[in-house]
């Protein structure tokens, strides 16, 4: 019995819900992998890497997995990470698992979130399902913080290109829940960090990929504006974090631009870099550059308290 009992114990601990967790553990993103609006079928989840990228592409049941820092770093800092793809893809690895590393490092816990790839086959909404994935994230970050270590008013949003849109989608439509939330726990993020992101559906700089992946190929003008979310600023969005190069020829900078306009306009607290080279999908890495935004991204969040225990 006494055997048994210890092995409950070393299981405890090494499951998410113990925080002395020694690796990442992927867990379900819903209970029960319940997740709403998926369609009866097939999980045809693939993943390859390609030019040095790990990318996962069909996803249909989402996870994430936890990265809890070492306790005696530990500061009750959390940030929900979305890897880009374009909504096609999530690059899960470079702008996920190695940032939420680097996060570690500086005591704040991180989750990367493989949120479902929008696809009609799938899903009975496929354009509120990324959202929807990234509000239950927020939701299980909050409502396990105790578990954690982790300060539930001190959890934030990443996102890199597409993954940079859900993270904004997130920092400006969470006065709608669209997961079940009987508890009315906020799923407000407490500061976004925006790398290289699509923000716009403005045809001048938009990535038109990107929107025709998530809302499908006729959208109206309605559901443009509605995830344009240089349009969905309010004086309620958090504080926000923007990096971008000024020759990403994938996604215009102007994205990161009019977000940081927006936030201006709000007299949102907002600090952006962009780079006079290094293109798109560069990870934490700018390869032209010695500057390491990362290191300005900590600066930031040190500056606003987000760095103390």
């Amino acid at each position: 019995m006494k055997q048994l009992l210890a092995y409950i114990l070393l299981l405890f601990l090494l499951i998410p819900g113990g925080y002395t967790q020694d690796k990442p553990i992927e867990m379900p993103l819903y209970p029960d992998n319940q997740v709403p609006g998926n369609l009866p079928g097939p999980d045809e989840e693939q993943s390859a890497s390609d030019g040095g990228i790990f990318r996962i592409s069909r996803i249909k049941t989402p996870t994430l997995t936890a990265y809890l820092p070492s306790p005696e770093k530990a500061n009750g800092t959390a940030v929900v990470i979305c890897p880009g793809g374009g909504y096609t893809i999530v690059a899960i690895d470079h702008e996920g698992y190695k940032v939420a590393e680097r996060f570690n490092e500086m005591g704040v816990a991180a989750f990367v979130l493989k949120y479902r790839i929008p696809n009609k086959k799938n899903q009975k909404d496929p354009a509120v399902a990324p959202l929807q994935d990234v509000q239950q994230a927020l939701l299980t970050v909050r409502t396990r913080a105790k578990q954690w270590n982790i300060n539930p008013e001190r959890v934030g949003i990443m996102g890199f290109s597409a993954g940079g849109h859900l993270a904004s989608t997130a920092a400006t439509h969470f006065e709608h829940s669209l997961i079940n939330n009987p508890k009315h726990i906020s799923l407000r993020p407490d500061f976004a960090i925006l790398i290289y992101p699509v923000i716009s559906a403005d045809p001048s700089i938009t990535h038109s990929g990107s929107f025709k992946n998530l809302l499908g190929e006729n959208p109206s003008q309605e559901q443009l504006n509605l995830y344009s979310n240089e349009k969905q600023v309010t004086d309620k969005t958090p504080p926000a974090f923007l990096v971008h190069a000024s020759d990403d020829k994938g996604v215009n900078p102007n994205n990161s631009i009019v977000f940081y306009q927006a936030l201006l306009k709000h007299n949102i607290a907002a600090e952006i870099h962009i780079y006079q080279k290094g293109g798109h999908g560069f990870g934490m890495n700018n390869p032209t550059t010695k500057d390491q935004w990362m290191d300005r991204c900590k600066n930031w969040m040190d500056a606003n308290g987000w760095l103390k225990k």
